[in-house]
């Protein structure tokens, strides 16, 4: 697989919001799905979030629409800095990112970085990490790699 991710399967769109129980109302209207419940991202002690290289204990409420091969992610962050806040408030409502599963996130954020791709939001979750990479300049929306802990 050539291309600088080793993986070119979009699995994940994630979209801000300001206001996630309404827009998940709305999107469960249109599709005749199931409204998931938000969940609430953990707290920095727990993620170990960066933004922009500085320790982020910014928090947003997800929620998670499964729909086939590719997951939408409904993103409603607090009021503090990070790449969901400063995105929705520059841009508005929309899509924030496109969402890629890799292995060897390190190497794989050093190569973007080289290649002009700066890395600009990172943490942990429960069973592996995810990072986002400044690609808005060139692709118009950001690229979140997430690296998923191998089942043992």
């Amino acid at each position: 697989m050539s291309g600088l991710l080793g993986n070119n399967i979009i699995t994940q769109i994630g979209i801000l919001v300001h206001d996630i129980e309404k827009v998940s109302q709305a999107y469960a209207d249109f599709f005749g799905v199931d409204k998931p419940k938000p969940i609430m991202t953990d707290a920095l002690e727990k993620t170990q979030a960066e933004y922009n290289g500085e320790p982020c204990p910014a928090r947003a409420k997800l929620a998670f629409f499964n729909m086939g091969s590719l997951q939408l992610e409904l993103i409603e962050p607090d009021e503090h800095p990070s790449t969901w806040r400063d995105y929705l408030n520059e841009h508005g409502e929309g899509p924030h990112h496109i969402a890629f599963v890799i292995e060897g996130m390190k190497d794989k954020i050093t190569l973007l970085e080289s290649k002009g791709f700066p890395l600009q939001q990172k943490g942990e979750y429960t069973g592996g990490r995810y990072a986002y990479i400044d690609t808005f300049p060139q692709l118009k929306v950001l690229v979140e790699l997430l690296e998923n802990d191998k089942k043992a």
